[in-house]
């Protein structure tokens, strides 16, 4: 296996950290601050246990944990790398100097990818010497529970690049959404974003209310949504496929059209009204307890998923 910088050792630094070792890869931890990589080594070590017992783990905690080293050098931790995942903040002067910085000391093949969920490529990267080799690659947080990763070219990223990262990620287990060029919000922003349009919408103006919207989500799409996307689902939605559903269906949402046509104020009343109503179902002090229970969760249904694949596969 190859060796994996991974740049910032916030929350996403340490998720990716998790996901290449897990894949086999030895992980080398920098950060600007020197305490942090340590730090973030202990915090990987505590969730590791939990992953382990829902089979998320290839050869145990121990043997992930003897494949992440940590530095406090920067030419140390980009020392024969393959591949460098870059966690910064999300300021595009911050961005601009570590990729700077990065192309002038990592290796000239390693690929130079920033897990930003903001910031275009073309913003951050136009500068760079060897700015063929920079990308996003941006996790749905956090990657080592959730495969989809959003692999996304600048205009002078290279084929060659785009091709050596997505068979990177899909062999750590990742499932890259391959995007032919770039756009704010990405595909997962724009397509999560049009949702809560909606939703905020349909709480403001009084039509529903913030639990009837989860439940909707919850216990209504969101069960075809966790094996199928959109395409799929109204393709099988149909005798005749995608386009019987088009030709049956398409007048609905042409008729639904101008009435999304304007925002709610997601910073105004509206969201007095939805924060008392989240309170009220869960109290602030449970936030913590409940974000733990949502990612046991998500290593259920994970789990559940490869073992139905395995079993349609076999």
């Amino acid at each position: 296996m190859s060796r994996v910088a991974i740049i910032g050792t916030g929350f996403i630094g340490r998720a990716w950290a998790i996901t290449f070792a897990r894949a086999g890869h030895d992980v080398v931890l920098w950060d600007n601050d020197p305490k942090a990589p340590a730090a973030a080594r202990d915090y990987i070590a505590g969730l590791l246990p939990d992953l382990d017992a829902n089979g998320l783990l290839n050869d145990g905690p121990d043997k992930l944990l003897s494949r992440l080293s940590l530095s406090t050098s920067i030419d140390e931790a980009l020392d024969g790398v393959v591949h460098v995942q870059e966690n910064t903040p999300e300021r595009l002067e911050v961005k601009q100097a570590v990729f700077s910085m990065l192309d002038e000391k990592a290796p000239r093949e390693a690929i130079l990818a920033s897990s930003t969920s903001a910031l275009l490529p073309s913003a951050f990267t136009g500068h760079v010497a060897g700015r063929e080799r920079c990308l996003v690659a941006h996790p749905i947080n956090p990657p080592y529970l959730i495969p989809a990763a959003e692999l996304v070219p600048a205009p002078w990223t290279s084929q060659e690049v785009m091709e050596r990262a997505t068979a990177l990620f899909r062999s750590i287990g990742q499932a890259p959404l391959v995007m032919k060029r770039e756009i704010d919000g990405f595909i997962m922003n724009r397509l999560q974003g049009a949702l809560l349009e909606e939703a905020f919408r349909l709480v403001d103006e009084g039509y529903a209310s913030v639990e009837d919207v989860d439940i909707g989500v919850r216990d209504g799409l969101a069960l075809r949504w966790s094996f199928m996307g959109p395409f799929e689902t109204i393709d099988l939605n149909a005798p005749g496929g995608i386009r019987d559903y088009v030709e049956r269906y398409e007048r609905i949402y042409s008729g639904l059209w101008p009435s999304t046509q304007h925002r709610a104020d997601w910073s105004g009343p509206v969201l007095d009204g939805i924060e008392a109503d989240r309170r009220a179902t869960l109290p602030a002090d449970n936030l913590v307890s409940r974000q733990e229970w949502r990612d046991r969760r998500l290593m259920a249904l994970i789990t559940h998923k490869r073992d139905a694949a395995a079993k349609i596969g076999s």
